[in-house]
């Protein structure tokens, strides 16, 4: 479920690729994945989980991934 806090045409690939490694290899949290995203491209929703979960969802759909299976959760 999004939330519409990420405007999905907004995400590169490398933006994406970036969001994945940080959920899929560096296994963080959708907060520790906003947090990430806020600090490096100075988004202001800080630790939201709801953003982080929308950038996951934006991410892994941008990659032909599903967010809701393995790896993303």
């Amino acid at each position: 479920m999004t939330h519409n806090t990420v405007d999905p045409a907004t995400i590169t690939p490398e933006m994406a690729a970036q969001i994945r490694t940080w959920r899929c290899d560096e296994d963080y949290s959708w907060r520790a994945v906003a947090q990430a995203a806020s600090d490096l491209w100075g988004a202001e929703w800080g630790s939201n989980q709801l953003f982080g979960e929308d950038l996951c969802v934006a991410a892994a759909k941008l990659l032909g991934e599903n967010p809701y299976r393995e790896p993303w959760n």
